[in-house]
């Protein structure tokens, strides 16, 4: 009886403050905003510019992430860092998101001077409306292309145009983006690994030494990364590793 009589009350202590809650709700009602993207007829001309601005907006961000890592010096700059970590054979460290960060912001930082030349002579001419967006698209793919075309190598652009079965234009100028792409990340992936090559041959030597001295020994059963891996670390400290890798990465695009 007396735990029934227990249960009583705890569900009419529940029960009297649900209805207390409800009633300052209701008493306290905040209205809830409404948010929402509306499609509708354009009063002005103007109405009618801002909507094709938030569409092509939109639409440069759905291709960021494939222009960022295509048409930029972001391939390049991640696979030699990765090749880097390997060398080291430091496993995880530093983490991919530290990579990935300094890539990107290396990046951002060869790519600046392509960035400028576009935005003043094609994008800020264009909002500004003193050109229209075929001009702005012709104008703003220059530098582009002048940049991809000084680090993309002939035979690349060939292989292409006889996959293709196109003749070159006679200016390399006006290779279009379809061929000039493709071309452009198989030329920084052999360019990547080249020096890739170049990073791992000082620590493989470390590697080889180490290995020898431990067969030596008689030592079969000591990994030979975990001594070697010391002596790797004090060798990119002495030389200042990671000031030569990016002093390397920025002055390959030069």
């Amino acid at each position: 009886m007396k735990r029934t009589a227990c249960i009583l009350m705890i569900m009419t202590a529940i029960i009297l403050l649900f209805s207390s809650a409800v009633v300052h709700a209701e008493a306290f009602q905040m209205p809830v905003p409404k948010i929402g993207i509306d499609v509708g007829e354009a009063e002005t001309p103007q109405d009618y510019v801002n909507s094709i601005k938030i569409l092509m907006l939109l639409t440069v961000l759905t291709l960021v992430p494939s222009l960022l890592i295509l048409m930029t010096s972001f391939t390049r700059i991640v696979i030699v860092l990765s090749f880097m970590r390997n060398a080291l054979s430091t496993q995880q460290t530093p983490p991919n998101q530290i990579l990935i960060g300094l890539a990107l912001f290396l990046t951002i930082f060869i790519m600046k001077p392509v960035y400028t030349d576009v935005m003043a002579n094609a994008v800020n001419p264009y909002l500004a409306g003193e050109i229209t967006q075929e001009e702005a698209v012709e104008t703003g793919s220059v530098p582009i292309k002048t940049f991809m075309l000084s680090q993309t190598r002939e035979k690349d652009l060939g292989l292409f145009y006889d996959i293709s079965d196109e003749q070159p234009p006679a200016e390399r100028m006006d290779t279009s983006f379809t061929v000039l792409i493709p071309a452009f990340v198989i030329s920084e992936l052999k360019t990547a690994f080249q020096m890739g090559f170049m990073l791992f041959m000082p620590f493989i030597v470390i590697d080889l030494i180490v290995a020898s001295i431990l067969m030596s020994m008689g030592m079969f059963m000591l990994p030979p990364v975990m001594i070697s891996l010391p002596f790797k670390l004090l060798l990119f400290v002495l030389v200042d590793g990671w000031y030569l890798v990016v002093k390397s990465l920025v002055e390959s695009f030069v």
